[in-house]
């Protein structure tokens, strides 16, 4: 029942990357979206020795913010794979591809005309929401790896024991996404706007807000 699981886990991420392919993106944003995977990457290897305090998720966002809900989710789900090379693959890397890969799609839809990058305490109370969705979703696996089968019992058991690592992946996505927000997305739009990423709609908001 677990293996067919992690199956349908793993196959729920394609169609995700074939809308990507389907917007038909620029060769050059490939080649930023693969320089934002490594960047998160290589965040997560420098806190290895912190699990719950890391700026993955908040690279994840700021991605998906800056480039749209199909960047934001690749981005999520390589940088879990990838990174996972170093930290050690296993099912649960299905679960974490999913985990920050939705993470990074629903901040491209959130940021819906820059809404979520104007406003720092939306940013607050969407780190605060990754942290708890990452942490829930995780939980889903440790509850499959310890038994033959999903138990609500034992899923609420093991939420209240993961509670402390909830609320640091909370307190950790914040404090990432107020430093790195506003010198990220500087550049992120600056390479936007230099490389004509921008949509038309996208110039003329930040025409606005510039003026």
């Amino acid at each position: 029942m677990n293996i067919i699981l992690l199956i349908m886990a793993g196959i729920s991420c394609v169609p995700y990357y074939l809308k990507y392919e389907k917007r038909k993106p620029q060769t050059r944003e490939n080649v930023v979206i693969s320089v934002m995977i490594a960047l998160t990457v290589v965040s997560r290897m420098i806190f290895a020795a912190t699990p719950g305090f890391k700026p993955v998720t908040a690279m994840v966002i700021i991605c998906g913010m800056a480039f749209g809900k199909e960047s934001g989710f690749l981005c999520g789900s390589l940088s879990a794979l990838i990174s996972n090379f170093f930290f050690g693959q296993g099912p649960w890397t299905t679960f974490q591809m999913i985990a920050w890969g939705v993470i990074g799609w629903l901040s491209g839809i959130w940021n819906c005309h820059r809404f979520l990058e104007r406003h720092r305490m939306m940013q607050t109370i969407f780190g605060i929401f990754a942290g708890i969705f990452f942490s829930m979703f995780m939980d889903i696996w440790t509850v499959l790896a310890a038994g033959d089968r999903f138990q609500w019992i034992r899923y609420i058991a093991v939420l209240g024991t993961s509670f402390p690592v909830t609320v640091e992946y909370c307190i950790s996505n914040v404090i990432f996404l107020w430093i790195l927000t506003p010198v990220l997305l500087k550049k992120l739009h600056r390479v936007k706007y230099k490389y004509g990423f921008y949509k038309e709609s996208e110039i003329q908001n930040l025409t606005i807000n510039q003026n």
